[in-house]
């Protein structure tokens, strides 16, 4: 994958929030902060390059791409935090006021005509099969109309948080899922399992909120 374009991006946008949660969720001094960030910097574009290209229709590139920022940080921390502390830590470093901005202008479209099509072309691309670090994903409605669950088979963050070795962290990535449908405001977010956890599948519902 090239580094330039949306990968180069996502560090621009997210590394001054990820640098600052070093020390206001997991405690790092301010100085360590400035070096892990500074280290995690040249470690992100190597990861960026060694991933495929995503296909053009592929909605799950930026997932890849967040985990290998979150996967650049962990790598150069002597420590690893617990699931729980990352957990916190990468909910407040992702839901930014860019974030909560984007979770909102999709929570408009949530429902609509072009996001169910979105929903049925994502599950007929099945794009993990020819790529490992994405998603398949299967679209299925609820019966009474009130939503809709992504149940997701094959999942492109446990492949590359296996890679580095930081597989038993990966829960810590799953609750983001929580924070972006309620920034989004149409749905509550409904979940029993997740690969992450030993589940045999992720599933994410999402439930139409009554106005």
């Amino acid at each position: 994958m090239k580094y330039l374009g949306m990968p180069q991006g996502m560090w621009l946008l997210y590394k001054n929030s990820f640098e600052k949660n070093l020390v206001a969720v997991l405690g790092f001094d301010a100085q360590t902060a400035k070096e892990i960030t500074k280290k995690a910097a040249p470690k992100y574009k190597e990861i960026i390059e060694k991933l495929p290209e995503f296909e053009k229709e592929d909605r799950f590139k930026m997932n890849a791409v967040g985990c290998a920022v979150l996967i650049a940080f962990l790598l150069n921390m002597e420590e690893k935090p617990s699931v729980e502390k990352l957990t916190e830590y990468y909910s407040k470093t992702m839901m930014t006021a860019p974030t909560r901005a984007f979770c909102r202008l999709g929570g408009k479209n949530k429902f609509s005509d072009k996001d169910i099509a979105s929903m049925k072309a994502t599950s007929e691309l099945k794009a993990a099969n020819r790529n490992p670090y994405s998603w398949n994903m299967e679209y299925l409605p609820y019966p009474d109309g009130s939503g809709y669950e992504a149940r997701f088979t094959k999942c492109g963050i446990c492949t590359l948080m296996k890679e580095y070795g930081l597989y038993e962290l990966t829960p810590a990535m799953c609750h983001l899922d929580y924070d972006m449908s309620e920034a989004g405001g149409a749905s509550e977010f409904i979940r029993e399992y997740t690969l992450a956890s030993g589940g045999p599948y992720c599933d994410c519902g999402y439930k139409r909120k009554v106005k």
